[in-house]
C-alpha cells in the first residue's frame, strides 16, 4: 500500500515537472482532476473494512511450519512488487516526453494503495487471535503468492477496568 502511494507521488512530481518543462498549462489541471477520480474511486473500492475474497484465500491456505522461513525482505519485496516498479520506471521514463502517461499511471497507483488499505488489518486480526506469524514464502516472481503460518506469541487484550 505504501509502496503504490510512493509511486503514485514519485511519478506526481514528475508528471509536474514535465508539464512544466513542456510549458503545457492545461495538462496538470486536467490530469489533478484524474487523481481526484482516482482518489473517489479508491476510496470507494477500499470502503469495506471486511477482508477482500483474495486475501482470505490466502490466508485460509497458508502452510503451517515449524521454522520460520528464511527472511529475506529485499528479495521478497522485489520478487512480489516488480510489476509496481517496472510500470514506474517505464511510466516515469515516458514522462520526459509524454508526461501525460505519467499522470495517469499516477491515478492508477492511487486507485491500488487506497483500495487495499485495509488488507493488512485482516493479517493482524489473525495473528493476535490466534497468536501466529504469516510469512511469504519463496517463491517464482510469475507465481502467485503463498503464506506460511509459523507459531508465534498469543496477544491477549489488557482487562478493561
Amino acid at each position: 500500500m505504501f509502496i503504490s502511494a510512493g509511486a503514485a507521488s514519485a511519478l506526481g512530481a514528475v508528471t509536474v515537472a514535465g508539464a512544466a518543462n513542456r510549458s503545457d498549462s492545461l495538462l496538470v489541471p486536467v490530469i489533478a482532476g484524474w487523481w481526484i477520480a482516482a482518489i473517489a474511486y479508491g476510496l470507494w473500492l477500499g470502503r469495506k473494512q471486511e477482508t477482500s475474497p483474495p486475501i482470505a484465500r490466502l490466508l485460509a491456505q497458508a502452510k503451517p511450519a515449524t521454522m520460520l522461513p528464511e527472511h529475506r525482505p529485499g528479495l521478497i519485496l522485489l520478487n512480489r512488487l516488480w510489476p509496481l516498479l517496472l510500470s514506474t520506471l517505464a511510466a516515469g521514463a515516458l514522462a520526459l516526453v509524454f508526461p501525460q502517461v505519467a499522470g495517469i499511471a499516477a491515478g492508477f497507483a492511487i486507485i491500488w494503495s487506497l483500495a487495499w488499505r485495509h488488507q493488512e488489518k485482516a493479517v493482524t486480526a489473525i495473528e493476535e487471535r490466534d497468536g501466529v506469524a504469516f510469512f511469504v514464502d519463496r517463491t517464482s516472481p510469475f507465481a502467485p503468492i503463498r503464506l506460511v503460518r509459523t507459531q508465534g506469541f498469543r496477544r491477549d487484550p489488557a482487562p478493561v477496568p
